[in-house]
């Protein structure tokens, strides 16, 4: 489990710390207690999300198990900048959703003696780096890595699988949208879905050249 660390007075440098995993794998739940902990304290929090994210609701940051913590939804990471600047802790959830300019906003929150916490997906449903989060977790100096487990095989998952046709990079969805699955899982996912189409794409041109013959 992490462990918060203990703040140097005498130095006015704060940190950040990352959380990242897959759909499903308890990262917003970590988040939450992480600064319901510095809530707890006195130290003065504040949450920030993205402004996409209403899957539960517009204020709340919401894990799946259904706690929650208020937040402030902001349109672009600059407005973490100016809303966190006199903050002790600053959380930020859905990190992989914000521009490139969250990298920026939170080194220089904790240059300037703020913990930031982030949570966020480290890979889209292709499986590749998602977004920002490399280059957090690159200049973070703790970096937790959550898992879920996987629905098929049992084994720990840290792929979030697409069941929808949708190819949009950013889909906000749950369990009915995604499913957590372990590397072999995933794997085997994607080469079924990749020999379904190309069979959908065969029996298109196959149809295409009937009817032409047709007429």
């Amino acid at each position: 489990m992490f462990l918060e660390n203990t703040v140097n007075h005498q130095e006015q440098f704060g940190w950040i710390e990352v959380i990242c995993g897959s759909m499903f794998s308890g990262k917003t739940e970590e988040l939450i207690r992480r600064l319901k902990r510095a809530q707890f304290a006195k130290q003065k929090v504040e949450i920030f999300k993205p402004m996409v994210d209403t899957r539960y609701d517009e204020d709340l940051v919401v894990s799946h198990d259904a706690n929650e913590i208020r937040s402030t939804p902001v349109p672009a990471a600059a407005n973490i900048r100016i809303l966190g600047d006199t903050c002790d802790v600053v959380g930020i959830d859905e990190a992989q959703f914000f521009d490139d300019e969250i990298v920026i906003v939170c080194n220089d929150l904790a240059n300037k003696g703020v913990r930031v916490v982030v949570a966020g997906l480290d890979m889209d449903f292709k499986g590749n780096p998602f977004g920002p989060m490399p280059a957090l977790m690159a200049t973070a100096e703790y970096v937790t890595k959550v898992h879920a487990i996987c629905t098929r095989t049992g084994n720990l998952a840290n792929y979030s699988y697409r069941k929808s046709e949708s190819d949009d990079i950013v889909l906000l969805g749950e369990t009915q949208e995604y499913e957590p699955l372990s590397r072999a899982a995933y794997f085997k996912a994607m080469l079924r879905d990749r020999v379904s189409k190309m069979k959908v794409e065969v029996e298109e041109v196959t149809s295409k050249k009937k009817n032409a013959k047709g007429h």
